[in-house]
Order: C-alpha cells, then sequence, then structure tokens
C-alpha cells in the first residue's frame, strides 16, 4: 500500500469545510465555485497536494476544500450512503475503485480529460488501471516504487558494512544483516505496522516483495486479479520469510509489541537516533517527506539513501511492485472536469515532484524535476522497472485488502496460526465476500 492507504479515522478541514448539497458546487464570494475534495494525505503530503492546486484555483477562481482522512474508504462509503458525495476524490486504490464504478458512483472522464495525451504521456499500463469495464473513471496523479531498503549511510559504515555496491541478492543482503548486529550489538530492522483501522498494510508490502521475487510475475498478476490461491505453497513461502524477519528478536527492533503498536508514520526513527537502534527500515519512495518532518535537517544521500529489494530467484529480476495515488469524480460539474484534465498535466504533476516525495507517472515530468539525486534514482528505478507490477494488494476489493491486513497483524502477533489465516482468507476469496 503506499501513502495514501488507509489508517485511524481523522479528518482535517483545510480553507472552508463545507457540506457540499448534491445538487453541485457551491459559490464562493469571490463568484468562483468550491469543490469538495476528500484524500488520505495530511501533514506534508497534504502540504504538496494544495501546492499542487493552487494555480489551478488563481486560474480560475474556483476552490478546493480538502477534508483529510486516513480512512478514506470508509468516509467515502459513508458519505456515498448518505447522498452526500464529494466532487471528487483520492481514491484507496485500482480495487476499491472498480467496487464504486461497478456501483454506478464513478464518472467516465474519457470526455473530461485528453485521451490522447493520457495514452501518449502516461502509457497503457497507468491508463488500464484506471480504466472499469471500459471506461476510464481513475487517473494517477502520481506514483511510488516500493520496497526499497532505507538506511543511514554513516551508521552503516559503522558497522564495516558497505552499501555503495547494494547487495543484489536477499542472501547477501542477510549476510550484512547479520554483520550489523554483529558489529552493532543492535538488532538491524526496524519494522511498525500501527495505522488504525488499516493496520497491517506495510507488512504486506514485505509478503508482495516476496512472493513476487519467490513466484515471479505470472502468479503475482494472477494473485492481483484475485486468481491465486491465498493457501499455495508459494504464499505460505513468502509469509514465513517475512516471518524469519519480523518475529525474529534478534533482526528487529522491540519485538512484535512494538512492531504492532508503532505507526508505519514513526517506525523509522530509532534509525535516525543517535547512537542508532536500528539500521535498515523496508518501505516506498514515499516515505523520505516522513523522515524529514520527524527529522527536518536530514539531507538525502548524506543521512539516508536506500537500494532497491534484492533478488531471490534470478529468473524474476527487474521485477518491480509500484503503486500510486488515484483521483475520481463522483458529481460531475465543469468545474470538477476541468480540475481532474488539470491533474494530469505534467505542469501540475511537477509541483508534487519538485517538492519532494513523489514520482510522476506522467513520462514528461523529466528527471531534472526531481529535487535530488536520490529521488531521481527513484524515479529511474520506476521507469526501469520490467516489469512493473501494480501492488497486488491494492487490486483487490474492499472485504479481501481489509483481512489480508488483518491476517498479517495476526501472523506478527501469532505464527502459529499462519495456516488457519491463509484458509481464512483463501475462503474469503472464493465467497467473493
Amino acid at each position: 500500500m503506499n501513502s495514501s492507504r488507509l489508517g485511524r479515522l481523522f479528518s482535517v478541514t483545510v480553507l472552508f469545510s463545507l457540506l457540499i448539497a448534491a445538487c453541485g458546487p457551491s459559490a464562493s464570494s469571490s463568484g468562483g465555485k468550491h469543490l469538495d475534495v476528500i484524500a488520505t494525505w495530511s501533514g506534508d503530503e497534504q502540504k504538496s497536494f494544495l501546492a499542487m492546486v493552487k494555480p489551478w484555483e488563481d486560474r480560475t477562481g474556483n476552490k478546493i476544500d480538502f477534508e483529510s482522512s486516513r480512512d478514506v474508504n470508509a468516509l467515502l462509503t459513508t458519505r456515498i450512503q448518505g447522498g452526500n458525495p464529494p466532487d471528487l476524490a483520492g481514491l484507496p486504490g485500482p480495487g476499491q475503485m472498480a467496487q464504486f464504478a461497478k456501483q454506478g458512483k464513478l464518472v467516465a472522464l474519457e470526455s473530461a480529460v485528453d485521451m490522447s495525451a493520457m495514452n501518449s504521456q502516461y502509457g497503457q499500463n497507468w491508463v488500464k488501471l484506471g480504466t472499469v469495464n471500459g471506461k476510464l473513471v481513475g487517473i494517477f496523479i502520481k506514483a511510488s516504487i516500493k520496497g526499497l531498503i532505507y538506511y543511514d549511510p554513516k551508521n552503516i559504515t559503522s558497522t564495516g558494512v558497505d552499501f555503495s555496491t547494494p547487495p543484489k541478492t536477499w542472501d547477501e543482503l542477510m549476510t550484512d544483516v547479520n554483520t550489523i548486529r554483529q558489529k552493532s550489538g543492535q538488532t538491524p530492522w526496524c519494522i511498525g505496522v500501527e495505522n488504525g483501522a488499516a493496520s497491517g498494510w506495510p507488512a504486506t508490502d514485505w509478503v508482495k516483495d516476496f512472493f513476487l521475487r519467490q513466484a515471479g510475475p505470472t502468479k503475482y498478476e494472477t494473485w492481483g486479479a484475485a486468481q491465486e490461491p491465498w493457501n499455495s505453497p508459494e504464499m505460505k513461502t513468502a509469509w514465513q520469510t517475512f516471518g524469519s524477519v519480523v518475529n525474529n528478536p534478534n533482526l528487529t527492533y522491540g519485538g512484535k509489541n512494538y512492531v504492532l503498536s508503532t505507526s508505519f508514520m514513526t517506525a523509522f526513527d530509532p534509525m535516525f537516533q543517535s547512537p542508532p537502534k536500528c539500521y535498515l527500515h523496508h518501505q516506498a519512495s514515499f516515505i523520505t517527506s516522513f523522515f524529514q518532518h520527524d527529522f527536518p535537517n536530514l539531507q538525502p544521500q548524506t543521512d539516508f539513501n536506500f537500494f532497491g529489494f534484492p533478488d531471490i530467484n534470478s529468473q524474476y529480476s527487474g521485477a518491480q511492485v509500484v503503486a500510486g495515488d488515484l483521483f475520481g469524480m463522483f458529481k460531475d460539474s465543469p468545474q470538477a472536469r476541468d480540475f481532474i484534465k488539470y491533474l494530469t498535466t505534467p505542469d501540475a504533476q511537477k509541483i508534487w515532484v519538485k517538492r519532494g516525495g513523489a514520482i510522476s507517472p506522467n513520462k514528461q515530468v523529466t528527471l531534472d524535476n526531481y529535487p535530488d539525486s536520490q529521488s531521481k534514482q527513484a524515479a529511474k528505478l520506476l521507469l526501469a522497472a520490467s516489469p512493473p507490477e501494480f501492488d497486488a494488494g491494492d487490486l483487490q476489493d474492499n472485504a479481501l485488502q481489509t483481512a489480508f491486513f488483518q491476517g498479517i497483524v495476526q501472523y506478527i502477533g501469532n505464527p502459529s496460526q499462519l495456516d488457519a489465516i491463509l484458509n481464512h482468507l483463501e475462503q474469503l476469496r472464493t465467497s467473493g465476500a
């Protein structure tokens, strides 16, 4: 899951907090219209989105009334059931997007955006992911690359490990992990999976990385399409490989109680303390904005760096899990159409990219727009991924994704329950619940 994924329900109203009636956008005092927008972003991510929005507001005289919720799916469902959907929203993922589209809640966007530009600038895969039953209902405004291993170069060097040439295989990485443990006397990994109602999603990202690199892209795509048995030997192996890290008190800081109770937004903090209490953190590229929120003086490359998740089976080298943030329209209006068209443009997406913490899926946002060498490196990884595999968890429907989150929390707490957890997930898949 990416930063747009879920968590405890909290709402922050920015600008003017208005309840928008079902009839459409309300008028502002300046004569423009207000659009009601819901998305998951808070903190620095929210600031970047609002910076992205401002040129459109200045040009049109319209205003975006933004509401943030880490459990955006629950908020959207409640608003829709109450007959008061937002004008537009950042969608939880392609799986939930498809559910809303099949319910007839999303507006088709082909006539709102420039499809010729979309197809040439985004490429077929990103357009396809926003399409349900032949209709474009979601557009990606930013992307992230998953499965990155972050570290503090100075602290790593003090253990005698050299990541200037990153480990190419999981076995090589685990050799380095054991060296870090022996030389520092500390646990190498810092992991935190708490995120309110969506607690567990950071741990599911580990399983996706292992499954892709152990079972391969074909099975991974079958899983994303909800056609792969959850209790298959390959799936069980991926969970157990993650378990060999998270359930090993010599490898993971604080043990399972810390992992389960610590927010993903602060799980990395011990890595930057002096002296460090852990040395490695697994997360997607968006996490750098959280690093610099908690530690404003940190500088990319000098104070934090990363390498991609290493290979496990060499025949699947180059495969990479990616994710992205979708936008959809729930109320059709000229203002909403103009806004969503603006969001697809390179001029709009450059704004967030230049502020950091985002990769643009629009190929016309060139590397010189990225603020530092590290963000350029992440963007290159996304472009070079072969094949790029979209987050399989975000492709599931809401019930199955939620059960995945809950199941991995249960597994961290009690690994002996793995068979029961996987059988339950498989039962949900086959029942279509």
